[in-house]
């Protein structure tokens, strides 16, 4: 068996290395013509942000606390280039009490979105949905789901104790399902991932639901080949929980749960550690410009740059939305376009939106 080299180098970011504020401005959406609840996930078409979650349908008790009498779902496509919303009609999905999340992934010419029990597609050209066959294996909600250029990719996910280690593969080409080989990985419910146009590259944490280790033998960090329908066992990552990983071109950008920021390099199996700016951004819109990494949002207002090419970090400019957890974003080519999402305390999700356009993409 051969022994993996985990090379982790300690070039951590001070606040000195800060490099003042991004150059750039933020507009407000216009008003969106839906207001889900909960379970929100998008993509981005190229041309329009495509919003999908649940509407839950309360009422009353005779002590006057609010139940839920119907949960369904809702959509919307936002057009930067014309500041537009487009209120959208999908399939009639379940009705009854909803616990899952919802995932979404372009193809190129649909908007695959995966539920537990509720799997469409969307086409902007005819303004159609359709449902996807039903998926083979365990229904999960949540994991990592990726569109592969050929096929969606969905691993991982779970609830209610449960955290899975499986995962399956969608053809829109054939309108078939596959199960993809068992992987080395513990499960997860809330994995993390990135495709690099070769490989899956997953990340998990080191408890289960329970909050008790996974076995030693579990691998926690391992990376999927659609081609040979095969994988390979990763270093893991050498501190903290990934929380949302993006690919650069060159290496996969991993934001912990504590706020750290590492490299890793699929070709040589080797971690770097770039920076360190806390948890008050767990739950962050996280995007990649191309240049840059941009995070925003979470458990603050705020958010940062980070340049992989000069090691340099700077702060966004304010915001004008309240801090907010998990909402809806896109980097457009030009913006980084951020919608909805949780608030930190009791209430309803926020239904508001703002884009933040670099002075330099």
């Amino acid at each position: 068996m051969k022994k993996l080299t985990i090379l982790v180098l300690a070039c951590i970011v001070t606040p000195a290395a800060f490099a003042g504020s991004t150059p750039g401005s933020w507009r407000r959406l216009a008003a969106a013509p839906v207001t889900p609840d909960g379970y929100l996930t998008s993509a981005w078409t190229g041309t329009q942000l495509v919003v999908f979650g649940r509407r839950q349908i309360t009422k009353l008790d005779a002590r006057g606390a609010p139940y839920v009498v119907k949960s369904l779902d809702v959509a919307a496509s936002y057009t930067p280039a014309t500041n537009r919303w487009r209120k959208l009609a999908p399939l009639p999905g379940p009705t009854g009490a909803y616990e899952g999340g919802y995932s979404a992934a372009w193809t190129g010419k649909e908007v695959l979105v995966w539920g537990a029990f509720d799997v469409q597609a969307y086409d902007p050209a005819t303004n159609r949905w359709r449902r996807l066959p039903h998926r083979p294996g365990i229904e999960a909600a949540g994991g990592v789901v990726v569109w592969t250029g050929r096929e969606l990719i969905g691993w991982g996910g779970g609830c209610c104790g449960d955290a899975f280690s499986s995962g399956v593969a969608y053809s829109p080409g054939t309108n078939r399902w596959r199960n993809l080989a068992a992987s080395p990985l513990a499960g997860s419910q809330v994995p993390a991932g990135a495709w690099t146009g070769r490989e899956l590259v997953l990340f998990v944490g080191n408890l289960n639901p329970d909050g008790k280790p996974w076995p030693a033998r579990l691998a926690r960090a391992a990376a999927y080949n659609p081609q040979t329908n095969t994988w390979r066992r990763l270093a893991p990552l050498p501190g903290g929980t990934a929380a949302k990983a993006v690919w650069d071109g060159r290496e996969v950008l991993v934001l912990t749960a504590g706020g750290a920021l590492f490299a890793y390099d699929p070709g040589t199996n080797a971690w770097r550690r770039l920076a360190r700016f806390g948890p008050a951004h767990l739950g962050a819109a996280v995007a990649w410009t191309g240049k840059r990494l941009l995070v925003w949002g979470g458990k603050s207002a705020g958010g940062f740059a980070y340049d992989p090419a000069t090691n340099r970090t700077a702060t966004l400019p304010k915001s004008p939305l309240q801090a907010r957890e998990d909402p809806a974003a896109a980097w457009t080519g030009r913006a980084l376009v951020v919608w909805s999402g949780r608030r930190l305390g009791p209430g309803k999700p926020f239904v508001d939106g703002a884009a933040f356009t670099p002075a330099t993409p």
